[in-house]
């Protein structure tokens, strides 16, 4: 599987690979539009391979999958801030009910569960939830996707001055970790990353 080691600093969109990884580096979206998060960890191009095993994952009810997923994001995902909060994705609950689980929460514990590191690091499933049912965004344009996702989310207590990682699978346009981030933002986080198995690249990469 294609590993994501040159890329963007701040949303992790691939960069060409002659160029050297600089953790200060952003791409031209980041500098023009700076995102709510201060950075995106996803070490893998989302590809055939990892396609075909996050959908056996999510909508085959593969659970199994959870510790293999979570080692090949430890592999190559680097840890620099202290986290207070791992933040899964939410689900609305019509969804989760069908699915049976959240693929972000299984994640986030697992990742918790194998990882020393971050001993101190609480799990907040709770902490933020889907306040409405969003339309199936695979079609979608990045402008439809964050009009879709436009205050899907809430926050349910106070974040004041916590570093938070919001757990997804996969990060593609960033519609919505930037809509659970500009939740936590208004509720008092002071440094939000986003934690991903996988990045989608660019059409045109």
């Amino acid at each position: 599987m294609p590993a994501n080691h040159s890329c963007c600093a701040g949303c992790a969109i691939p960069l060409p690979s002659s160029m050297t990884f600089d953790p200060r580096q952003r791409c031209g979206s980041c500098l023009l539009t700076p995102p709510p998060f201060h950075r995106v960890v996803a070490p893998w191009l989302y590809g055939e391979y990892l396609s075909h095993i996050i959908h056996q994952w999510k909508f085959s009810g593969e659970r199994r999958m959870t510790p293999l997923l979570a080692s090949l994001w430890q592999q190559r995902a680097e840890i620099h801030s202290p986290i207070d909060l791992l933040v899964p994705v939410p689900l609305h609950w019509r969804r989760r009910w069908q699915r049976g689980f959240n693929q972000s929460e299984l994640l986030c514990r697992q990742i918790l569960a194998t990882s020393p590191e971050l001993d101190r690091c609480k799990l907040a499933h709770q902490l933020v939830k889907r306040r409405r049912s969003t339309a199936a965004q695979s079609s979608m344009t990045a402008q439809q996707r964050a009009h879709n996702l436009k205050g899907a989310f809430t926050v349910s207590e106070s974040c004041d001055n916590l570093s938070i990682a919001i757990v997804d699978d996969v990060f593609t346009t960033g519609a919505t970790a930037s809509a659970v981030a500009d939740a936590l933002v208004t509720a008092g986080a002071d440094h939000i990353e986003v934690w991903c198995l996988a990045r989608t690249p660019a059409p045109d990469y």
